[in-house]
C-alpha cells in the first residue's frame, strides 16, 4: 500500500534547490543576462528598418523571441542535467534515499526547487527590459509580452523536464551534460533544418496538417508559434498563415500542447528514476 504524498517534503526539497540557486547567484546571473538582452532589443530591435528607440512592442517581442529559442533551452538544460546524476556521484543520493522520502517526491522537490529558479530569474529579466516601454504601451500590449514571458517560462520548463530525464537516464555527469548539449542542438537547430529537408523533398505533397503536426513535436517551435500567432503583423511577416492548419494557432491549443511538453517528459523521469 502507498503512502500518501508527503507535500511538505517536497517544499522542503524545492526551497533547497531554490536557496542553492540564489546563493550561488544563478537566479541574478540569468536575470541580468535576459535583461541586458530584453533592453538592448527594444531599443534597437527595429534597427534594419532605420530606427532606434523604445518605441514597438510586437517588433520588441518578434527580436526576443529569436533570442528566447536559443537561449532559454539552453540554459534549462544546464540547469537540470546534474540534478540526479550530479548526487549520485557526490555519493549523496544514498543517503537521500535512505530518509523517509520517496523519488517521486525528491524528484518533484528538486524539479520545482529549479522551476522556480528559472520562472523568477525569467520573469525578473524580461520584466526589467518592459520598463523602458510602460510610457508607450497600452494594456493590449502589456497582455502580448506577458503572453511572450508565459510562453517562455513554459518552454523553459520543458526543456527543465527533459533535462531531468537526461539527468536519471545518464550514466554520469559527463554524458548527462553531452546528452543535454545533444537536446538542445537537435531541438533549436537541426529540426527546422530537418523540416525543410522535407518540404524540399516532398515537392510540396507535405500537407499543411502533416507539417502542423510535426511542428508539434518540438516545444520550441510551439513556443514559435505562441508568439507569431500573438500578432497579425509578425503572422504575416513570417508567412506561417498558409500554412498552419487553424486548429493549431489557437493559443489554448498551442498552449495545451507545451504543458505536455512539459508533464510527458517528467512523468517519464519518475518512471525511469523508480
Amino acid at each position: 500500500m502507498h503512502r500518501r504524498i508527503e507535500w511538505a517534503l517536497i517544499r522542503v526539497i524545492a526551497g533547497k534547490e531554490f536557496r542553492d540557486r540564489i546563493r550561488n547567484r544563478w537566479v541574478l546571473a540569468v536575470a541580468i543576462i535576459f535583461a541586458l538582452f530584453a533592453l538592448a532589443i527594444a531599443y534597437f530591435g527595429a534597427a534594419q528598418q532605420g530606427e532606434v528607440g523604445f518605441k514597438n512592442i510586437n517588433v520588441t517581442i518578434a527580436s526576443l523571441v529569436s533570442l528566447v529559442i536559443y537561449l532559454v533551452p539552453l540554459i534549462a538544460l544546464l540547469l537540470g542535467y546534474d540534478a540526479i546524476i550530479g548526487e549520485k556521484e557526490h555519493g549523496s543520493m544514498d543517503l537521500l534515499l535512505s530518509m523517509p522520502v520517496t523519488r517521486f517526491e525528491l524528484l518533484l522537490g528538486k524539479y520545482l526547487g529549479l522551476a522556480a529558479a528559472l520562472a523568477s530569474s525569467t520573469a525578473i529579466g524580461f520584466g526589467v527590459g518592459l520598463l523602458p516601454l510602460i510610457s508607450s504601451i497600452d494594456m493590449h500590449d502589456f497582455v502580448n509580452y506577458a503572453g511572450f514571458v508565459v510562453s517562455s517560462i513554459l518552454m523553459g520548463l520543458a526543456f527543465l523536464s527533459l533535462s531531468m530525464l537526461v539527468s536519471v537516464s545518464a550514466r554520469d555527469r559527463v554524458s548527462a551534460s553531452g546528452a543535454a548539449l545533444g537536446l538542445w542542438f537537435f531541438f533549436v537547430l537541426i529540426f527546422d533544418l530537418l523540416m525543410m529537408g522535407a518540404l524540399v523533398v516532398s515537392q510540396g505533397y507535405f500537407s499543411s496538417s502533416a507539417f502542423g503536426a510535426v511542428l508539434m513535436l518540438n516545444p520550441a517551435d510551439v513556443f514559435r508559434l505562441l508568439n507569431m500567432f500573438d500578432s497579425v503583423q509578425i503572422q504575416n511577416m513570417v508567412g506561417l498563415a498558409t500554412v498552419m492548419p487553424d486548429g493549431l494557432t489557437d493559443p489554448m491549443a498551442l498552449g495545451a500542447i507545451m504543458v505536455a511538453w512539459i508533464v510527458v517528459p517528467f512523468l517519464l523521469s519518475i518512471w525511469r528514476f523508480k
